[in-house]
């Protein structure tokens, strides 16, 4: 298995996947607004055998600045529980971090994200409509939250989901 940054050729398979590993199309949407509207700041896809097996986003948010939302994750059905969305977060964190980024949120099962080093704790200041023990944040930089509140505003794709 291969993780790289996702190219145009790659979009229609992309979708494929998402969709399979959603049941639905409403991510994938969610995919498609965020790369149209420039707010999608990394994209990656696991590729296997020559096909895209999983892809990660990761968004910019509105607030707070500098930070970064995870969403979706997404794996092929019969090749989940293989670790590939695993690779899939790690490569991207690394991508973050190289970038700049200082905090990464995510809305998702805290027993799955706190492998990654997620916490809940580390969001729990910033308002948000989500549920709070959903709502988690991973510190790129050091510090990076620890004097920070206020809202946690993500993209305007996101209000699609809703």
């Amino acid at each position: 298995m291969r993780i790289r940054g996702e190219t145009c050729n790659d979009i229609a398979a992309i979708r494929q996947v998402i969709e399979a590993a959603f049941g639905q199309p409403a991510e994938a949407d969610l995919v498609d607004a965020l790369r149209q509207s420039g707010d999608a700041v990394i994209s990656l896809v696991a590729e296997a055998g020559g096909q895209i097996v999983g892809q990660v986003l990761y968004s910019k948010l509105l607030a707070p600045d500098h930070c970064i939302a995870l969403a979706p994750v997404s794996v092929l059905p019969d090749r989940q529980n293989q670790g590939i969305g695993s690779a899939l977060i790690l490569q991207g964190l690394t991508r973050a971090r190289t970038d700049g980024w200082q905090a990464v949120f995510l809305l998702g099962d805290p027993q799955y994200y706190e492998r990654f080093g997620f916490s809940a704790a580390k969001a729990d200041k910033f308002e948000t409509p989500y549920p709070k023990p959903y709502v988690q944040a991973l510190e790129l930089t050091p510090g990076a939250l620890q004097c920070r509140s206020g809202s946690l505003t993500y993209a305007p794709a996101f209000l699609a989901l809703s």
